[in-house]
């Protein structure tokens, strides 16, 4: 039987791009006219939600979120969880309905088509350049008063297979205190298990998300970032080391 499984397999990752490029290639004049002016970000927000539900269905994900606390869609929030698979941005986006900005890798910016959108709308940064580094926190703050939220990976990337959750950056809570604005911790129990990084892998299945309580940041300063950052991974860890999700 393990015979079959890889060409299963391969086929399965093409049929991910196949599905990643489909909408965006039908709605590219819609989405070409909504990035164009940053104020219409929160209508992308809902073609980028449609892409990625689209995307999960058709891989045969079957998504499920359960939250503790609701995002009030007035305010803005620093969304955090854990990263392990390609599937994460797709099911960060149809698990939050705020309309938020992501930050993450430039070299997301060279994969075709997806590519040309991701480097026009979220907020890309090069890990290696501290002058980099420094342009994401400007970026993020305009995008704060522009009444958005920030998704941010805090691992910095994707831990080996065997790491159950790697150390966080500072970077996500220190902007978070900064703008006294809460920090959602969310925890992916399924995606390194359905769609990880490691090619000959995966499949159709549950994809569960838990959205914890808000932890608030109002009366913290800087020197409490670590503080904040361990708590926040704390919350994500300890999910994950029970390994399930209550109904």
């Amino acid at each position: 039987m393990a015979i079959f499984k890889y060409p299963f397999w391969v086929l399965y990752r093409i049929w991910f791009y196949i599905l990643v490029a489909i909408p965006i290639i039908v709605l590219f004049p819609i989405l070409l006219i909504s990035i164009s002016r940053e104020k219409w970000y929160p209508f992308f927000f809902k073609l980028a939600r449609f892409w990625a539900k689209f995307i999960l269905v058709g891989m045969g994900f079957a998504y499920r979120v359960k939250k503790e606390e609701n995002p009030d869609p007035k305010k803005s929030y620093m969304f955090v969880a854990n990263h392990t698979s390609m599937a994460d941005i797709m099911l960060m986006l149809v698990s939050v309905k705020n309309p938020f900005v992501f930050v993450g890798k430039k070299e997301l910016a060279k994969i075709p088509l997806f590519g040309f959108f991701y480097k026009r709308t979220c907020i890309l940064v090069d890990r290696s350049s501290a002058k980099s580094r420094q342009a994401v926190f400007l970026r993020a703050q305009r995008r704060l008063k522009q009444g958005l939220s920030i998704c941010i990976f805090p691992e910095g990337g994707v831990p080996e297979e065997d790491v159950v959750l790697d150390t966080f950056k500072d970077g996500a809570f220190r902007l978070a205190i900064n703008h006294q604005i809460p920090v959602v911790p969310i925890t992916f129990y399924d995606n390194k298990k359905r769609f990880s990084y490691t090619f000959f892998s995966g499949g159709p299945g549950r994809m569960l998300v838990k959205i914890h309580s808000f932890i608030q940041t109002k009366g913290l300063t800087i020197k409490e970032t670590k503080t904040l950052n361990e708590t926040a991974r704390t919350v994500i860890l300890n999910e994950l080391e029970k390994g399930n999700i209550k109904s």
